[in-house]
């Protein structure tokens, strides 16, 4: 039977979208380099659309799908971009239409046989399928160069916010993101990705903000009936400098891509 749809992020589509971080320019560069033509990218699973919009500047359309209708909501509209309710294993498109197919920290959700199947319906003879996962994020210094040692405390505690305080509620499929889709099946020959990361300048309220949107957060509030926002604030800001202060937030992206 194929696996029905885990809606975790419908309750903070809102906090999703206002809150997570944006893919590198690089990395849409990159894409767009190794595929054939540039008429139509499939963003599968979009959420609010982050990859969708750097998809927009190097396709004449990007049509992009997600199956909680609430994260469609919360998408930015544009132009260039076709907003659409769709699990990922049934888009609608036409069979051969599609230039290049991208996932965007979503593949873990799937039922991956039926996705590929789908994936080799709908692109093009030397199409792409893309695939990429962003890690733990780590706190660094200051954005303008300044403490690193406050950046490694600020860092020590949001992990054991991460790992401690909500990781008993992020669900089993977690563990993938954390391997880098290393332990996911991706049955094709792989193209070599560039070494990419994302990087964000955020005052300490940025960051909340981000760590809010978390399924895991949800989940949490839901089984305690209380925010473990407030005890995290308080901690981090003893160590963050002046609130409107930024610091470096780091993901590692990990990209699996092949040509079909």
């Amino acid at each position: 039977m194929p696996n029905r749809f885990k809606d975790h992020f419908s309750a903070v589509a809102g906090n999703y979208a206002a809150f997570r971080p944006t893919y590198p320019p690089a990395l849409f560069a990159w894409l767009a380099s190794v595929v054939p033509a540039h008429q139509l990218a499939w963003d599968c699973a979009t959420g609010s659309g982050q990859a969708a919009e750097g998809l927009a500047a190097y396709f004449d359309k990007v049509l992009a799908s997600d199956a909680s209708a609430a994260q469609i909501g919360a998408a930015v509209p544009h132009r260039g971009i076709d907003y659409r309710v769709a699990p990922a294993e049934h888009s609608g498109l036409a069979a051969r239409s599609v230039d290049l197919l991208t996932v965007a920290q979503a593949l873990h959700w799937f039922d991956l046989p039926a996705f590929y199947r789908e994936a080799r319906r709908v692109l093009k003879p030397g199409g792409v399928l893309a695939v990429w996962t962003y890690g733990v994020q780590h706190v660094e210094g200051h954005a303008d160069g300044g403490d690193a040692v406050d950046g490694k405390a600020a860092d020590a505690l949001l992990q054991h916010f991460y790992r401690d305080t909500v990781g008993p509620f992020w669900p089993p499929e977690r563990t993938h993101v954390e391997s880098a889709y290393r332990t996911l099946d991706f049955p094709f020959a792989e193209l070599a990705a560039p070494p990419l990361a994302m990087t964000a300048d955020w005052t300490l309220a940025q960051l909340l903000g981000y760590v809010g949107s978390w399924s895991a957060t949800a989940r949490f509030i839901a089984h305690h009936g209380r925010d473990p926002l407030p005890a995290l604030a308080a901690a981090l800001a003893a160590v963050w400098g002046q609130p409107q202060q930024t610091r470096r937030i780091r993901w590692p992206l990990a990209v699996r891509a092949a040509r079909l």
